[in-house]
């Protein structure tokens, strides 16, 4: 993965298009650090997870001035291959959110979880983007 992007700045150069082009330096700039696929397969990976991260909004869970998006296509020792998205702080490179993809070891089709308990259990889980999304653009609650 190049230099971090600001998440702000990285949905502008998505929607742009800027990591539509199937090769693999793209595909890094996009942040794709670690897979297992074929590299063919990212950029359909980056467009899928893309409209995802791009309905992220201010005023959500997300600092999009203070954080990155990095993704893994994971390979685990017992079970098919799955994606995930983290969300790290530019600062100190911390993750704060991992989404897993279709894990088959999850019960729903997003799973998230998140730097404040440790990553030990789902914060979040629903079946739609639509749902997962809106998790991510409501606040915390007090």
């Amino acid at each position: 993965m190049d230099k971090q992007i600001k998440l702000s700045e990285w949905i502008q150069r998505f929607k742009s298009g800027e990591f539509d082009k199937p090769d693999s330096t793209t595909q890094i700039k996009a942040g794709w650090f670690d897979w297992f696929c074929r590299d063919s397969s990212l950029a359909n990976k980056t467009i899928k997870i893309g409209n995802i991260i791009k309905q992220i909004k201010v005023g959500g869970k997300v600092d999009l001035e203070t954080s990155y998006v990095w993704f893994k296509n994971n390979c685990p020792l017992n079970g098919p291959l799955y994606d995930d998205f983290r969300i790290a702080d530019i600062e100190n490179n911390s993750n704060l959110f991992v989404v897993q993809i279709d894990c088959v070891w999850n019960d729903s089709r997003y799973t998230v979880f998140e730097r404040l308990d440790g990553f030990e259990k789902p914060v979040f889980q629903a079946d739609s983007s639509r749902e997962l999304v809106k998790w991510f653009n409501k606040g915390w609650s007090k």
